[in-house]
């Protein structure tokens, strides 16, 4: 087996979850000193309300989008709340909200959550009228940003991940593979058989299976649990995946978590996930 074929080409990032008080450019920064690829934005300024941060710190549309173009670090997703189950016309005004941004400053992916708990055939049906609301609405404003979904509640399981797919086979997806893994039980492995085919981006982190304040495990610094991330690897480049490889430090919403620069750190000094090229980039190409 070569060198290529053991090392997947494919788009290193992380989520600003993790770093939620920094300012956009602080977080580029950070993403720039670790050689990394892109940024996937869920929250700065200390919100996740990222429609009215970027209104405030840039005023418009087209500012942000020179901001970026300066950028050597890419956007690889603007992540929002909005659910496909139990979706209200609230909350989907809220997304629609991001589209001005994501459109002018060229970024291809909008993150919203699966939503549900049972995934029966209502939660089902109520998922795929979201999707047909988005798609319409996004074929009627010719909007070049996409809907992607992200495995986070009801498909963490792996039948109802059989189930969704099956029913709306060309929905793209953020494959996050520590919950399929830890809350729904599948190794990664069996899950990226599952997913492969509508899966350009996703998420890692690492875990023990000691309870914490909020869970029935504990977030470890990358390498340092439990997480199976070597056979995900090998999976990956078997298949030649060269999507986003993003890690999700949940540091937001568990405040007791080290600084993202340390998971950084760790992540790489440790090979728990791919490295750069010596002049600190990927092969891979921009996420932009």
């Amino acid at each position: 087996m070569t060198d290529d074929l053991k090392t997947p080409r494919m788009t290193l990032a992380f989520s600003t979850l993790g770093c939620a008080e920094l300012e956009l450019g602080e977080a580029l920064a950070l993403a720039a000193r670790h050689g990394l690829d892109a940024i996937e934005i869920r929250a700065l300024g200390g919100t996740i309300d990222l429609s009215a941060y970027f209104t405030e710190r840039f005023g418009t549309p087209a500012a942000l989008a020179r901001v970026l173009d300066r950028s050597p670090v890419a956007v690889c997703a603007l992540n929002t709340s909005l659910r496909l189950v139990g979706a209200t016309p609230e909350a989907k005004e809220a997304f629609l909200r991001y589209l001005p941004w994501a459109e002018a400053a060229g970024i291809k992916s909008l993150r919203v959550f699966d939503g549900g708990t049972i995934g029966d055939a209502g939660e089902l049906a109520e998922a795929l009228s979201t999707l047909d609301w988005w798609r319409e609405t996004a074929r009627r404003e010719g909007f070049a940003a996409d809907m992607v979904v992200e495995t986070h509640d009801v498909l963490v399981r792996p039948e109802t991940i059989g189930r969704f797919l099956e029913a709306a086979p060309d929905c793209a997806l953020i494959w996050d593979t520590h919950h399929t893994w830890r809350k729904g039980g599948q190794d990664p492995v069996e899950t990226w058989k599952q997913v492969r085919h509508n899966t350009s981006h996703l998420h890692v982190k690492d875990s023990v299976s000691q309870p914490s304040e909020k869970l029935p495990y504990s977030y470890a610094l990358p390498g340092t649990g439990e997480f199976p991330m070597a056979s995900l690897l090998s999976a990956l480049a078997v298949d030649r995946y060269d999507g986003v490889m993003s890690l999700e430090w949940e540091r937001l919403w568990h405040v007791r978590l080290p600084p993202l620069d340390l998971a950084l750190q760790q992540a790489r000094g440790t090979d728990w996930w791919p490295r750069s090229n010596p002049d600190g980039r990927l092969s891979s190409g921009s996420a932009r």
